[in-house]
Parts: C-alpha cells; structure tokens; sequence
C-alpha cells in the first residue's frame, strides 16, 4: 500500500506552484487531495494532473475542489470545513500554503488596505483554516504550516524582507502562531509544524518580488531625472513587460512615455530612451539580487517546488510529526544581512531633555498594568521638561479612559482610522508643541484560554490591536516628522524622529506554562516586525 493511500489531505491555495506540487506529492503517495483557491481554471487544471496521477498509482484516491475560496474569508472557510463535515470526510493532514507577495515598498508608502489584506492572508487564514480544521480532524492528524525564517532574527543579522512589511509582520505572527497550537492541540492529539523552505524556484520571486524590490531600490531615490513618485508611476507600466518579446516591450515603453509626457511634460521619444533605461536597471538589480541571495546559501541552490513538497511529505510521517511537533523548521539556508535605510541608530539611553516638547502616546491598554506603564512614562517625560500627550484608544476600558484622562492632556480616539491618527499629531504638534517622540503602546495580550477557542471576532480584535493599530500609528507619525517621505524618500536625509511601540509583555512567574508564553508571542513576533521596519527600510 502506498505511504498515505486512505489519507486525505487538504492544502490552501493549492491552484499553482508549491500548492500544486505539494498536491501532485501526496497525491503520488496514496492520498486523496482537497484542493482550494480563489480561481476556478487553475484548480480546474490541478485536479486534472491529480487524477491522471492517482489513475496511474491506482490509489482509488479522490480529488475535491473549493475554488472562489480566500483563505482570509471567515464564512468562505467556515462554509468548506461544514462542508467536508457533513461529507463525513475526516482530513488527515491540512497544509497551510496559501499566500501572497504583498505590497513590495517601504513601510511608510504602504497601502494600509493592502497591509491588512496581507496579514488576512497569511496570518488570519493560518488561523481560521486551523481552527475550522479540527471540526474534521481526529487523533494523530498533522497542521504543516509554510512560513518563512526571513522574519527572524539572529544575532549581527538583521533578517526580515526589505520592502515587505505586512508580508515579514505575518510571517513572524505565523511562525509562533504554529509553536502555539501544538501545545494547544495536545489534548486532541493533532500535531502542528511550520516549515521554512527559503528561497524556491517560482514566478512569483522571479516575474513579482525580485523585480518589485529592484523598482523599489530605483524608487527611493529617484532615477535619473524622474522623482520618486514618476518612478513609481511608470513602474507599474513597464515592470510587468520583462521577460517580453523585444516588440512588445518597445510598445509598453513608448506607451508608458507617451502618458508620462502628459504629466510631466517633455518629449515622448527623450522619456522613452530614460525609460528603457529603467527598465534595463531594474532588470539588472533584480538578478543581482538573485545572484546575492544564492551566494549566501551554502551550494548556492534555490530549492526547487517539488524539493518543499517532498520536505512537507517527511512533516507529515507519523513517527517525524511526532518529533518534530511544534518546531519550526528547517532554518532558512539563506544568511541575509540588511542594512538600514532610513536609520539605524538606536535612541540615547541617557536621560533625554524634553526641552518644551511634547511627548504624544497613543494608548490602547487593556488593564490596570498598562495604564500604570503610561502614568510613568508620562509623568517621566513631564519631569524631564516635556509635555505628555494621551491619544487613547476608544477600545480601551471606560475606567481606564478615565484614569489617565485625570493626569494627563487626553482625548479618545479611534486609533485603527489613520485620519483620526493623523490629526491628533497635527493638533497636539500645534497645541503643546513639537512632537519630540511617539510611543504606541500596545496592552497587554488579554485573558483567554487557548487560542484555538477564540472566535472569528476575537481573533481578529487581537490582530487589529497588535498588527493594524500599531502599523497605522507608526506610518502616521513617519508621516507626521516627514511629510511627504512615503512617495518621496528623499525626504527622510537630515530628518529625525522617535517612533517606539511597548508591548505585549510576556507572562512573568514560575507557574507560567509554555503555552502561555507561546499565544503572547504570537502578537509579539508580528510587533516586532513592525517596529523593525522604522530600521529596516
């Protein structure tokens, strides 16, 4: 009998690529295969490689498809695990592929629509999938997450993406988020691993990141005699034409000129040689960074999508699963120094003078504790000659509302809407002076008992607390100290600024368990990347 034949296996977004590969995998080991995707033809085309493959080794497997699935859409999930349940299908092994590139830019130009799709992708669908899943899932089946150790950090080593915020932040929240659920998921015997593959043959890294991070290299400080924001407007023009015959690339570049002379004025033919030139630059960082990326793995080899199916084949052997439960592995090949971009140099740790400036925290605090953490930074800086400032979140308990309203210059506000953000900077910048630093803080993780219990409005509660509010408020006060520097990086030489986010501390004690500290750094892992982009990018 072949190694999972009567094993049916589900994976995300498993239309193309590592999704189909790891499909074909299982497929030729016995399994019967669930399928999802948000696209019809390419789940259409699968099942049909699956069948072929299943006829051949006469497994008697199955092929299911959900297609119009995004892993991000609760009821859409929800509606496919009902499904499967009432099928009476038990999946054995779900396999959380799904995923997208992001927004490739830096931090403080990111679209924060775009920023939140990306975490609902990667980070809430890892979730939601996992949760639904158990309603099929019975003792000694196996949760196979794909992340990435491009979000950690290593010591001297400065690791997450340049350019992908929201994709790094995810990535980071996912990695713990697997750690977590094997501690939860013991009672139920089911087993949860992330495996981290590195760098993998594909389109996206080829034809999406590899050519979106070089623009966005060209993009910081302009090219030629474009500004940032040509640059960028001509991009989305004209990356999209590489790898293109030499015919249709001239069309797309003439066309793409022709319409920037409408802006920018000048002469067609003139844009279209600097253009050209782009293009060629683009081309050329873009390889360059492919080369620099396989220089620093050990045979220089990116692994290839049948060589990450074959890995998460291994993760789901019943006797390896047991091992290797709740372990992220393997360790990404790849050493990846960056350096930073905007800043790198850490704050003074002595004891700063205020001198008249105002201090502004953005508050969204969730017990006493917090709340006493901003009654002693607050009164710190108004002993050190500043002013504080209290933005608070509306979230944020009445009583505590009122505790620091009565001590400080305070007002409510709705923190997650970034015009909201935006204004109370301006107006505390114009009322108590100039904005010496802002300080996020975060609250601490909530009382809850397993993560895996939490429901869709909870979860996504925690996610707007610890990812979106914090991401808003940190690219609304780059914008405040820099206005401008999101289409125009320029702008950031000889500016200075002090952004900080506090939070979520980790539970203290000697009875506190592993699982407890592992739901905190869930939150803590997607944090820290955040915080790290002020440097990074």
């Amino acid at each position: 009998m072949l190694k999972f034949q009567e094993k049916v296996v589900l994976i995300t977004g498993s239309g193309t690529g590592i999704g189909q590969a790891i499909a074909k995998k299982f497929a030729e080991n016995g399994a019967s295969v669930i399928i999802l995707g948000r696209r019809t033809e390419p789940l259409e085309e699968t099942k049909k490689i699956l069948q072929e493959i299943i006829s051949k080794v006469q497994s008697n497997a199955f092929v299911k498809i959900f297609s119009g699935v995004d892993v991000s859409d609760e009821k859409g999930i929800s509606d496919m695990f009902d499904s499967l349940a009432s099928s009476k299908i038990n999946v054995d092994v779900v396999v959380n592929n799904a995923g997208v590139s992001g927004p490739v830019t830096c931090f403080a130009n990111d679209d924060l629509d775009e920023f939140k799709s990306t975490i609902g992708i990667h980070l809430t669908g890892t979730f939601w999938t996992s949760v639904q899943a158990l309603k099929v899932m019975k003792k000694g089946a196996k949760i196979i997450t794909i992340s990435t150790f491009f979000a950690e950090e290593r010591p001297l080593e400065q690791r997450p993406y340049r350019f992908r915020d929201p994709y790094t932040a995810s990535q980071g929240a996912k990695n713990r988020l697997a750690e977590a659920m094997s501690w939860e998921l013991v009672d139920k015997g089911i087993i949860s691993i992330a495996t981290n593959p590195g760098p993998v043959h594909s389109d996206r890294i080829y034809k999406t990141v590899y050519p979106k991070a070089a623009s966005e290299f060209l993009r910081v400080s302009g090219f030629e005699d474009l500004s940032p924001i040509e640059v960028e407007s001509v991009n989305k023009e004209i990356v999209p034409l590489l790898g293109e015959e030499e015919s249709v690339i001239s069309q797309g570049i003439t066309k793409a000129a022709e319409n920037l002379a409408k802006t920018k004025g000048g002469d067609p033919k003139k844009l279209s040689v600097t253009l050209t030139n782009l293009l060629t630059k683009i081309k050329n960082v873009a390889e360059k960074i492919q080369l620099n990326t396989s220089k620093m793995i050990a045979d220089g080899q990116f692994l290839s999508q049948p060589q990450v199916a074959e890995t998460v084949l291994c993760l789901a052997d019943d006797e390896m699963a047991k091992i290797l439960n709740g372990k992220v592995i393997p360790g990404d090949r790849v050493f990846y120094p960056v350096r930073a971009h905007i800043a790198g140099a850490t704050p003074s740790v002595a004891q700063p003078r205020f001198n008249g400036k105002s201090v502004v925290f953005t508050i969204d605090a969730t017990d006493k504790t917090d709340a006493d953490r901003v009654e002693y930074l607050a009164k710190h800086v108004e002993k050190n000659g500043g002013k504080a400032v209290c933005i608070i979140s509306e979230n944020t308990p009445k009583e505590l509302q009122d505790f620091i309203s009565g001590k400080f210059h305070s007002h409510v506000s709705n923190l997650k809407n970034p015009n909201e953000v935006q204004r109370w900077l301006e107006t505390a910048s114009k009322n108590m002076g100039e904005i010496g630093a802002v300080i996020h803080i975060t609250g601490r993780v909530p009382e809850f008992s397993k993560l895996i219990e939490l429901s869709r409005s909870q979860w996504d509660d925690l996610v707007d607390k610890f990812i979106n509010t914090p991401a808003t408020v940190i690219q609304r006060a780059l914008e405040h100290y820099v206005p401008g520097g999101g289409k125009d990086p320029r702008l950031y030489k000889n500016k200075s600024g002090i952004i900080m986010t506090i939070g979520p501390d980790l539970p203290v004690g000697t009875k506190i368990s592993g699982a407890d500290r592992a739901k905190v750094e869930v939150f803590r892992g997607a944090c820290d990347h955040l915080q790290q982009r002020l440097i990074k990018n």
